[in-house]
């Protein structure tokens, strides 16, 4: 990178509150390194079919939710990734487990202030993992909190998992007879909090009966004490009058995704876009056609309007005959066009071990192989996609960010699409209406 980064005293202000607010811990611990370790042999083998991934019981997580659905998956942390994922297994209900991702984590958050002054690798260079911070029951609600071995630091009492009610997963009045089908749904969550200076991250993910899965990033804490300095046009006035100007800033989260459908290695991306033409001039409505790319060399992809990706599985169909997949569904988001990988909003790249973060890279690729994910998107055929999803958030500060900073959440989902032939929740008396409901039920 041309432009030096600041560190301040982001990473030596999250290890020293890690270490203060240690205390006592007494649940089972789980490995934690500085560099991922090889998936392998913690997961299954493409040939294996089982509920269970293969880690051992303190680094499992399995959860029934409702209609009997189960997620299973392994928990592993490390000090710059923090909270990783690994062998991720949905189970629809009365149905077999289906391998969804190898692996899942944040790949980057990126923190450029608007003066151009300071400028943040809170995951590679600000120290995130070793400010994993200890969570009170009240933190976790109704579920369990474990412990963490966090090199250099100690026992943390930081992983929660546990559920929380959703609402309404769907609801159908029938036609006739006044039968109301409804059901009320649980997720599944996964989170932890990591403090890199004053700042606090909750990295959540969420999983629904339905197969849905939710990565979402929360910020809160405080504003920085140090960067009350700047002009109008480049921070906002907090406090009495106009003299404190919060600078404002960037947080630009990266996560990466290897998804492994149906145990395969084989997944192929998917782009499509939707063209809507005027309405005729003779009358008549709009039309509108989708068109359907598959994408067989790394992209560097942009969100438009009416466009999204999806990752197929090469092996797995459902009842149906149709290739399973998921869609990329991203949140809100604020591209920041500094840098060049700010740039886009996903990156399909070939997967390679070395490409481990988005920006400020810790794996060796080599000479002139590029620190960052856009360096990596070359032209290369993709036969085992990587998948890198960037939501940006342009903080502009507030009145109400002090004190302490209400979260502010970004994020995206993964929702299924052919996974199961029917809404996995079906109930039994609707089972029958696949491809073409019943009149008047």
């Amino acid at each position: 990178m041309s432009t030096q980064r600041s560190p301040r005293t982001r990473r030596r202000g999250a290890v020293l509150t890690a270490a203060v607010l240690l205390g006592t811990a007494t649940a089972a611990t789980a490995p934690a390194t500085a560099v991922p370790r090889p998936l392998s042999p913690a997961l299954p083998s493409a040939t294996q079919p089982t509920a269970q991934p293969l880690c051992s019981a303190a680094y499992r997580i399995t959860q029934k939710l409702e209609g009997g659905a189960v997620w299973n998956m392994c928990w592993r942390y490390n000090t710059d990734a923090g909270l990783t994922l690994d062998g991720v297994t949905y189970q629809p209900p009365g149905g077999a487990p289906i391998k969804v991702l190898t692996s899942a984590r944040l790949a980057q958050i990126h923190v450029p202030y608007d003066d151009g002054a300071a400028e943040y690798d809170d995951l590679t260079g600000a120290g995130f993992g070793w400010g994993l911070q200890n969570l009170k029951p009240a933190e976790c609600p109704g579920g369990t909190i474990s412990t963490v071995k966090v090199p250099e630091v100690g026992q943390v009492k930081g992983l929660c998992t546990t559920t929380r009610a959703r609402g309404h997963a769907y609801r159908m009045a029938a036609d006739s007879g006044g039968q109301v089908y409804q059901v009320q749904g649980k997720d599944l969550l996964v989170y932890t909090v990591n403090k890199v200076g004053w700042y606090e991250y909750i990295s959540e993910w969420r999983f629904s009966a339905d197969g849905t899965i939710g990565a979402n990033v929360g910020a809160t804490g405080s504003l920085s004490p140090v960067d009350y300095n700047a002009t109008d046009g480049r921070g906002w006035p907090i406090g009495k009058g106009a003299r404190a100007y919060a600078t404002s800033h960037a947080h630009n989260v990266f996560w990466k995704l290897d998804f492994g459908l149906d145990g395969s290695t084989k997944d192929r991306i998917e782009q499509f876009d939707s063209t809507v033409t005027a309405p005729p001039a003779n009358g008549g409505g709009p039309t509108v056609k989708t068109k359907r790319t598959v994408v067989t060399k790394e992209l560097a992809g942009d969100a438009k309007n009416m466009r999204w990706w999806r990752v197929v599985s090469g092996t797995g169909k459902n009842a149906d005959g149709h290739a399973r997949s998921y869609e990329i569904v991203p949140g809100h988001t604020n591209t920041h066009a500094g840098r060049g990988f700010t740039k886009h909003d996903v990156y399909f790249t070939q997967s390679r071990a070395c490409e481990q973060f988005a920006s400020n890279n810790t794996g060796n690729c080599g000479t002139n192989a590029g620190d960052s994910v856009d360096k990596w998107v070359n032209g290369e055929t993709l036969t085992k996609p990587s998948v890198w999803v960037n939501i940006g958030f342009h903080h502009i500060a507030r009145d109400e960010d002090q004190q302490p900073m209400p979260v502010h959440w970004q994020g995206f989902q993964l929702a299924p699409r052919d996974v199961t032939a029917m809404n996995p929740l079906t109930p039994a008396d609707l089972a029958s209406q696949n491809g073409q409901p019943d009149l008047g039920s």
